[in-house]
């Protein structure tokens, strides 16, 4: 069986964006131009194809990435080009969808609001995509808002995200007279006509009713603008144009492909989606500019073996290496597991080896998503993104391989939870089931975990905020049939040290027969942020929050009992020392100890290393950590007073205030405990005419006083 579209007419991208920018409905756009549906689905109306499930629908929102995969032919071209496209949520609470999804993609379409510009989720998914390395283009929509500007949101792009962005297009018209866009590079305009904007009419500068005269000037400036950011990567090219020679427009969309995929230019486009302005034009630049599964550098990871960096490339003849980056309860079919294939091969009906846990699994059925629709595939070529129906070990970041040719591929990591709230069953019927579904539910989603309260045996939730938690026991009642009650959300705060500290523990107990003997030395120390690219000791184990250092020399403890020392380590860090939170950003030496032939025992060296850090934690100027959110409160001028009063009083730091047409624009960190309910106390200081988004930005210690108050309520004592 052979591939039915050669790799380098592949493109995997995903479109990403703030919540409201506009996402789904240029998704809606692109399935409707690529022909994939016959009918464009509108967010307002509940029908869109890629947010499927029904409280999507019901709020307007999507909640979890969609895959779809469709073929676009360019307006001046006769090749039909393959997309892997995912839509990703804007929504802060469920921005795991976007990290794990730009892991896997080669490029993005980046949807900016043309009033709003840049917003927070848009800084943190630039951010993602920034660490994921991933080619990224820019899509300015919504321009017949009222109150829509292209200047304002390209220069909140340039200022707040990067300068390396370039104007590709300006618009022809703003607000309600919208009607088109000039191409600068081809200094052409294009209108969009009929009832879907289905037929792109491209008008020359001495065509009636091309550029309009009040803005070919402005189109002549932007223009060398733009092939002055153009030449600058390509010394031939510079030397041509400053030899005053007209450089080719192919030649400059080359220079410019090879600077996008590098990313050293971001290009930025505009159109109004809902209105079917734009849309075909930023499928065009996904084929002139975005990469190609070939086009970017082979993966790198480990051989599980030997320890050695060993990479893959995109070939159809290199050993089979794909990576599973989301798991989906589908209701009809079961777990579906998506990976993105790297290279080589894989058949349905073959078995599958997961280098990650070891194990081999039938791979029963593969399919390709259409959203929620799914078209069978015998199968997957490198460079494809499809699901496995029915595997039982795989996990988000496992590694599937050619079991002779083993490969682990980089991990992807997961922001932590930063809320949590207590959940039981409603009925002895829901008990039963709620294990399940809860299980279920956090394999799908990393950043959903489950605990249980050791002291009083309830089952705690936690999550990335108010919103997934509510989605989360949405989904058990209507996925799985569980009815639930749920406590008040509660802060997850954290523990950690802000000093040194050494301790020699034994543990020594004698019972008449066999004893416990278990005796380390351990140096406790403050770890500085986690850097995946950090090259670590090889006597180190490092993982975000915690390492773990084995020092000792001339086997004073003997090999066999270090990793039960390192476990019983991570025991007393789950417990905390100061109100039972987790501790973090610790780093733990093992520096020294001795053992007995007859009465050393795992359990003893566990017991002994979680006494000594729990007494080495006590030295060590432990504190408490909160998470701070980053808040942006946009309200009428009026307002803005008490606005920025009420943040301070809620410990918040404010750091800008900017206007947004007639609107006014304040930034700030606030601590999340602080922000429970304040959507409703906005809408009463503002008469119902502010807005505020909310997102995770770092943990912060939290003051002595509130530190205390925190403590005291947590362990009922002083």
């Amino acid at each position: 069986m052979q591939r039915d579209y050669p790799l380098e007419r592949v493109r995997n991208f995903g479109i990403i964006a703030h919540i409201d920018a506009g996402k789904t409905t240029t998704s809606e756009r692109v399935l409707f131009y690529t022909g994939s549906q016959h009918k464009i689905g509108e967010v307002h109306e509940g029908d869109t194809t890629t947010d499927w499930m029904e409280q999507e629908r019901e709020r307007g929102i999507t909640i979890t990435a969609a895959a779809i995969t469709c073929f676009w032919q360019k307006t001046d071209g006769d090749q039909k080009y393959r997309f892997n496209i995912i839509d990703t949520p804007g929504h802060i609470d469920f921005t795991v969808e976007v990290k794990r999804s730009l892991r896997v993609l080669d490029g993005a379409v980046v949807v900016f609001d043309g009033v709003a510009g840049v917003e927070p989720q848009s800084e943190t998914n630039w951010r993602y995509a920034e660490e994921a390395k991933v080619p990224r283009i820019c899509f300015i929509n919504k321009l017949d808002r009222t109150g829509a500007s292209f200047e304002r949101s390209y220069k909140s792009i340039l200022n707040r995200l990067s300068k390396k962005a370039v104007r590709m297009q300006i618009p022809i018209g703003e607000e309600e007279k919208h009607e088109g866009i000039i191409d600068l590079l081809k200094m052409k305009a294009y209108y969009f006509e009929g009832d879907t904007g289905n037929k792109v009419v491209e008008k020359d500068l001495s065509a009636q009713a091309g550029i309009p005269e009040n803005l070919k000037a402005d189109a002549e400036k932007y223009r060398t603008e733009l092939i002055e950011r153009i030449i600058e990567n390509d010394e031939a090219l510079m030397h041509q144009y400053l030899g005053g020679k007209e450089i080719d427009i192919e030649s400059l969309k080359k220079v410019l492909r090879e600077a996008v995929i590098e990313n050293k230019v971001f290009p930025v486009f505009t159109g109004s989606a809902l209105k079917n302005k734009g849309v075909q034009l930023v499928l065009d630049a996904v084929v002139d500019y975005l990469p190609s599964p070939l086009d970017i550098p082979p993966v790198k990871g480990v051989d599980p073996n030997t320890g050695e960096e060993i990479e893959r490339h995109a070939s159809d003849d290199e050993p089979f290496s794909a990576l599973a980056f989301k798991l989906q309860a589908d209701p009809f079919v079961g777990q579906l597991t998506f990976f993105r294939v790297y290279s080589g091969t894989i058949e349905s009906g073959t078995y599958l080896y997961n280098s990650t846990t070891k194990t081999k699994e039938r791979l029963g059925r593969i399919v390709r998503l259409q959203a929620n629709q799914r078209e069978e595939v015998k199968k997957v070529f490198a460079g494809e993104i499809a699901a496995a129906v029915g595997l039982k070990e795989a996990k988000t970041s496992h590694t599937f391989c050619d079991e002779d040719n083993p490969i682990i591929l980089g991990e992807i990591t997961f922001p932590e939870p930063v809320i949590s709230l207590r959940i039981e069953p409603k009925t002895k019927a829901d008990q039963e089931k709620m294990g399940m579904a809860l299980k279920r539910l956090s394999d799908e989603d990393p950043t959903f975990k489950i605990k249980s309260d050791q002291e009083t045996g309830e089952t705690v939730i936690m999550g990335m905020g108010e919103l997934h938690l509510e989605i989360i026991v949405d989904r058990m009642k209507r996925e799985f049939g569980v009815g639930a009650n749920v406590g008040k959300p509660q802060v997850a705060y954290k523990e950690t040290i802000q000093g040194e500290a050494e301790v020699e523990n034994k543990y020594i107990k004698q019972t008449g027969g066999k004893g416990q003997y278990g005796h380390v030395k351990i140096k406790i120390k403050p770890l500085p942020h986690y850097d995946p690219e950090e090259k670590i000791p090889k006597n180190a184990h490092r993982e975000p929050g915690f390492e773990f250092v084995n020092a000792i020399k001339g086997g004073v403890i003997p090999q066999e009992f270090i990793p039960a020392v390192e476990k019983g380590v991570r025991e007393a860090m789950d417990r905390g020392i100061l109100a039972s939170y987790k501790m973090t950003d610790i780093s733990c030496e093992l520096n020294y100890g001795s053992y007995h032939d007859v009465d050393s025992s795992e359990i003893a060296y566990k017991i002994a290393a979680s006494q000594a850090f729990q007494e080495a934690a006590r030295r060590a100027k432990p504190v408490l950590l909160e998470p701070i959110m980053k808040i942006e409160v946009v309200v009428p001028e009026k307002f803005m007073g008490d606005i920025t009063g009420n943040l301070s009083g809620k410990r918040g730091q404010i750091e800008a205030m900017e206007d947004r047409g007639e609107l006014k624009v304040v930034r700030a960190k606030v601590p999340l405990s602080e922000m429970f309910g304040y959507v409703t106390s906005l809408r009463s200081m503002t008469e119902g005419r502010g807005s505020s988004t909310m997102e995770f930005d770092h943990y912060a210690v939290v003051p002595t006083n509130v530190a205390q108050t925190i403590i005291e309520a947590r362990t009922g004592s002083k």
